[in-house]
């Protein structure tokens, strides 16, 4: 799964319904959803898990991807 994240990415999206929501879980204004998820999963410092779905914990936040279809379940702050 971790591989499978970095190899994929490109393919990582977000239905549009979800842009707001992860916005507003995050407050990040009007930056583009799917390109700030794909730069935290990216970034070296970031840990990944291997489950059923992608997750990514980086900056205090926890970035869940489903790992058939790429889609973005969630991201929020780490509680």
């Amino acid at each position: 799964m971790v591989d499978m994240l970095i190899e994929n990415i490109d393919k990582i999206h977000k239905t549009a319904m979800g842009y707001d929501r992860i916005r507003n879980n995050l407050d990040l204004g009007e930056v583009d959803v799917v390109v700030w998820c794909k730069n935290k999963i990216l970034d070296n410092r970031s840990v990944k898990e291997k489950e059923r779905t992608g997750i990514s914990y980086i900056d205090g936040c926890v970035i869940t991807v489903n790992a058939s279809s790429y889609t973005i379940i969630t991201c929020h702050k780490n509680k």
